[in-house]
């Protein structure tokens, strides 16, 4: 399994597949491939860094603009909805035909979002902005999955990791950055992070350069059903309980990402600024579960990670909405470290289920979080205009006992590792 991994594609229209087979004209891409996967990393830290600074201003935009809980659930939903309906899209293309410089053409949209978001004085224009974040998400996550594969020598697990670690901690600095910038020097300072963007673009661009031959130089291998593999039948069953496993934990991490803020401003009179912090600390944590998660299925198997990872975090949750404010900080680590441990287990097991689409998977996958993060929070800020935060957060607590679902997941061929 240490071999290195090759994207090919035959006339650049059938599907582009990511063999497990190597070629020997391959190994010699093998030193840098590591080099790629931390290079598609930092670039997935700097795009999700400036996707959290939507939700880190919120308080800004709130009292600014006077909105209530579910304009505000509006904004992530034409941020995340945007994403989830682009990035199936966008990975079957892909299969059917590699776009190598996608990624930096992506981040465009991302960085002219930002600098809109930063002049903007209405709510639809607020809106527009945040879609246009949205549509540079949906073009980075597919693609960029599959050169983290591509990367990977074949350890598709911590391959995963560490693109969702980059991701991860990109997510935990908006609430830093918004503390430390947006909040002292207002919306318009949001305009400066679009300088991360264009940095973002020129990694792009180099990966891009290294992605473009690896695509066009080889044949591709048909593909084959694995011996002993589960049927179509039992192959969509899993994928359904996949997306409903991943529902379970996207929509808790984003009930804490959006109103966390608001929950403890409201509960224990703690300042924005404080408040960032504490969700600083639970994205962080989010993002070391997510690094080891990967490794961990290499090792062990993706099923019994998914089944820890989901509902180990049950009996923290269920005593969240009932502890103090330190304990809340505490629990928050925790839970952290443990659900976020499942997203690479699951985007991996899915991919090993439908290897023939592995762009629409990824896309399918990565879209269904952000769509599901979106819907949710429209939804939970209507709630919580209706009720209470508090109450939002009692009503979440009981999301990973969805992780049972997961007694019905097929039990895949083992590779050596």
């Amino acid at each position: 399994m240490n071999k290195p991994v090759v994207v090919s594609e035959e006339t650049l229209t059938e599907p582009v597949v990511v063999s497990d087979v190597a070629p020997s004209a391959a190994k010699a891409a093998a030193g840098p491939a590591y080099i790629v996967l931390a290079g598609i990393s930092f670039s997935h830290f700097l795009n999700d860094t400036m996707q959290s600074l939507i939700a880190s201003v919120y308080p800004i935009l709130k009292d600014t603009y006077a909105l209530d809980f579910a304009q505000i659930g509006m904004i992530t939903l034409a941020f995340q909805f945007t994403a989830s309906l682009l990035q199936p899209v966008v990975g079957h293309y892909t299969d059917k035909k590699a776009q190598p410089y996608s990624l930096s053409i992506g981040m465009a949209s991302t960085f002219f979002g930002l600098l809109l978001l930063s002049a903007a004085h209405q709510y639809l224009v607020i809106l527009v902005a945040a879609a246009l974040v949205g549509l540079g998400s949906a073009v980075f996550h597919p693609e960029s999955a599959r050169i983290a594969r591509l990367a990977s020598g074949g350890r598709y697990g911590f391959a995963q990791s560490v693109f969702q670690l980059g991701g991860s901690f990109g997510t935990s600095m908006g609430p830093v950055l918004a503390a430390l910038i947006v909040v002292p020097f207002g919306q318009g300072s949001i305009a400066w992070f679009s300088s991360i963007a264009g940095l973002a673009i020129l990694i792009l661009w180099r990966i891009g350069r290294w992605y473009e031959p690896q695509i066009t130089t080889k044949k591709m291998a048909p593909v084959h059903a694995q011996a002993g593999g589960p049927s179509s039948r039992r192959v969509a069953v899993a994928l359904l309980v996949l997306v409903a496993l991943l529902f379970s934990k996207q929509l808790y991490v984003s009930s804490l990402s959006s109103y966390y803020i608001f929950y403890l401003i409201d509960r224990f009179g703690v300042s924005t600024q404080t408040a960032q912090i504490y969700l600083f600390i639970f994205l962080a944590a989010n993002a070391v579960g997510a690094f080891f998660g990967g490794p961990l299925g290499d090792r062990f198997g993706r099923k019994i990670v998914i089944w820890i990872s989901i509902l180990g975090a049950l009996p923290f949750t269920l005593a969240l909405p009932y502890a103090g404010l330190y304990a809340s900080a505490v629990l928050s680590v925790v839970i952290g470290l443990i659900i976020s441990s499942t997203t690479s287990s699951i985007i991996v097991f899915a991919q090993e289920l439908v290897p023939h689409r592995f762009g629409m998977i990824s896309g399918v996958f990565f879209g269904v979080a952000f769509g599901i993060g979106g819907l949710g929070a429209a939804v939970l800020g209507k709630l919580a205009d209706h009720t209470s935060i508090a109450f939002v957060y009692q009503v979440c607590a009981y999301l990973p006992a969805i992780g049972l679902l997961a007694v019905f997941l097929p039990r895949l061929p083992q590779h050596k590792r």
